[in-house]
């Protein structure tokens, strides 16, 4: 794997108020991790032990029924997005969800043990932590909220928003799949898209 600490730490002080030292002080507890196509970042029923920031590849958060319904995609995670199951990594109880690699990736992690080490020694990571919990509560909101308000086709349009070249990059089924409609659904939908921007 390329050393991509540089857009690791970008991205850090992009993201929350981190001075030098901060960041020199955390360098260490990042670590690299190249995650393969079809591997694993957390399994169900397991504690997520680590935060990751994807610097290549995307990810899928997914749900299996246990009565052997089929997968029900949950969120996408992808080039400097934070992944991690969230609850699971806060609260130490095991995750609800699998978080797979759609295709060959790169990840930057911290160790909840780390992180948590960060927080109590640093401000400015502590204050890291609180925006971190920010965003994944807006993520979460969201997404519920989507499912109230909006057409299929609206939440459509705000993946595209969120992850542009997604469509081009995993298999259709998954995106019907994350929306809650049919294939057909899907194709009709992009044919709409398609015709107005025409």
């Amino acid at each position: 794997m390329t050393d991509r600490s540089d857009l690791l730490f970008r991205h850090l002080r992009d993201f929350a108020p981190l001075n030098d030292k901060d960041i020199n002080d955390s360098r260490l507890l990042w670590k690299a991790r190249k995650i393969n196509k079809g591997d694993f970042f957390n399994m169900q029923s397991m504690v997520c032990n680590d935060l990751g920031l994807v610097v290549k590849g995307i990810f899928r958060i997914y749900y299996r029924h246990p009565n052997n319904e089929g997968d029900k995609n949950v969120f996408f995670f992808s080039e400097n997005q934070f992944v991690v199951s969230f609850r699971s990594f806060v609260s130490r109880n095991p995750c609800w969800y699998y978080i797979e690699a759609m295709e060959d990736s790169e990840i930057y992690f911290i160790s909840h043990k780390d992180l948590n080490m960060l927080y109590e020694s640093h401000s400015n990571w502590a204050t890291f932590g609180r925006l971190l919990a920010e965003s994944f509560f807006t993520i979460a909101q969201t997404r519920t909220e989507e499912f109230i308000f909006f057409s299929h086709e609206q939440r459509y349009l705000r993946l595209l928003e969120q992850h542009p070249d997604i469509i081009n990059r995993i298999p259709a089924y998954h995106i019907s799949s994350y929306l809650g409609i049919t294939n057909p659904s899907l194709s009709r939908i992009r044919k709409r898209i398609e015709s107005k921007n025409g």
